[in-house]
């Protein structure tokens, strides 16, 4: 059984490698890049309205939706801030050096006018039922608004699949790779700590995106507080050195001499393929939890989605990558055997002891846990697409039983699945995007020309 899962490791892996070329890196990066140009850089000039309207200062409980800008984005935000910004840093420090963090920072500037557009166009042509639930996301915007169903269908597809990679196994093996740095002998107990975890996830998403938005609103903040606080209080005892780290981190992504051969390519591979992996811009998945959100403008969730990719990977991951670069726990310094979630324990563990790693391990819990129930979410509305209602319950006791799966098989092949699934998903979403860009122009400009005591 260890050959054959090494052998399938090893295949993944050159498969996700190959998938993760230049090609899709020109892809991902240039129609972030197409759009914030098309959308004269609506992530800078809409930042603040953004916070306001997650604040509530916009509310209207009268609209169409079932959960509040705040639950969206909290909703999404559990889907993304999970082990990439821990497990999904260190990765890519040990396999692209710190230079990947540089190009982490890149998907995510140009990835916020991605997912402003895949979130504005999500409540545009999202589905409301008659009970009042609300169905969107790209597959829906693929199939009402450009008639391209069968394209909205392969979306529906490659998202069913992720969820059971990204959104599940990858966070279900991280935990117990996280807590084995903590509890060396973890790994006797994998099967009894999987099950539970299935059983913890199974009591939230039966409820539907009304607990899981619950749920989510609640985890979000107290586990960004924690690990956040844990890792500025890091940082403030090493200020003196911030500078140093974050030149280390743009030299080595940009300067050919200090990074050596090939070592810069590693980089942007790497870098681009975590960020994607950390924020999700581009994929088109955040926009499934954003199309609930209640609101009867397109462009208010646009403006609140994308300050995702902001607080997921500008802030927190690089909090956790400062971290690393300035303990040294990275090239020769690193452990050979620590990798993913246990690099980063190791590094928190340099700076504060036992207790640096007992916060990465059990931070890695609640991060990994939410973001498990919220991409629950994503999947049971690509079943229902696919399948309609009779499917969700199938869909989430599958579900449900992978995450014990998740906990048992090796991390480096789970990664890749999570990587071959990831790019496939984003090809129709950002089909869509490029297809449909004018028309988000159209909104953003005509919502931005209204007096701002009128937008209430």
């Amino acid at each position: 059984m260890e050959i054959s899962i090494a052998q399938l490791t090893e295949t993944t892996g050159a498969i996700a490698g190959a998938m993760w070329g230049i090609p899709s890196i020109v892809l991902l990066v240039g129609t972030g890049l197409y759009l914030t140009i098309r959308l004269s850089f609506i992530q800078f000039r809409g930042f603040k309205h953004g916070f306001d309207l997650v604040r509530g200062k916009y509310d209207k409980p009268e609209d169409v939706g079932e959960v509040s800008h705040f639950q969206a984005l909290s909703t999404a935000l559990s889907a993304t801030v999970g082990t990439g910004n821990i497990a999904g840093v260190a990765t890519a420090i040990a396999l692209g050096g710190p230079g990947a963090v540089f190009w982490m920072w890149i998907t995510a500037l140009v990835g916020m006018a991605s997912k402003f557009t895949s979130c504005t166009l999500a409540i545009k042509f999202r589905v409301v039922h008659e009970d009042g639930s609300v169905s969107g996301g790209p597959m829906y915007t693929l199939a009402r608004a450009l008639n391209l169903k069968w394209l909205g269908v392969l979306f529906a597809v490659f998202t069913l699949v992720a969820s059971f990679g990204i959104g599940n196994m990858v966070q279900a093996n991280s935990i117990v790779d996280g807590l084995g740095y903590i509890f060396p002998d973890i790994n006797e107990y994998r099967l009894l700590l999987g099950v539970t975890l299935a059983i913890l996830v199974g009591l939230v998403i039966i409820g539907g995106i009304k607990r899981i938005a619950r749920v989510a609103s609640t985890i979000v903040p107290f586990m960004a507080i924690i690990y956040c606080g844990a890792a500025l209080i890091i940082l403030i005892f090493h200020a003196s050195e911030i500078p140093s780290a974050f030149f280390t981190i743009i030299n080595l992504a940009i300067n050919p001499e200090a990074a050596g051969g090939g070592a810069i390519g590693a980089a942007i591979q790497y870098g681009v393929a975590r960020g994607v992996f950390s924020n999700e811009a581009g994929l088109g998945s955040a926009a499934m939890a954003h199309a609930a959100a209640k609101t009867n403008e397109p462009v208010r969730e646009g403006l609140v989605a994308m300050l995702g990719p902001f607080i997921d990977t500008i802030v927190i991951c690089t909090m956790t990558a400062l971290v690393i670069v300035i303990m040294e726990a990275w090239g020769d310094a690193r452990p050979d055997a620590y990798t993913g979630a246990a690099l980063s324990a190791y590094a928190f563990e340099q700076a504060l002891g036992f207790c640096g790693a007992w916060v990465v391990g059990f931070g890695l819990m609640f991060f990994a846990l939410s973001t498990i129930i919220a991409w629950s979410y994503y999947g049971d509305r690509s079943a229902e697409f696919l399948f309609g209602e009779r499917a969700v319950l199938p869909y989430r006791i599958i579900y449900t039983v992978l995450v014990v799966v998740g906990a048992w098989i090796p991390l480096n092949l789970v990664w890749n699945i999570a990587d071959m699934t990831n790019i496939l998903m984003a090809v129709p979403n950002l089909i869509s995007l490029v297809l449909l860009a004018g028309l988000v122009k159209k909104l953003s400009d005509d919502y931005f020309a209204t007096p701002q005591q009128k937008m209430r």
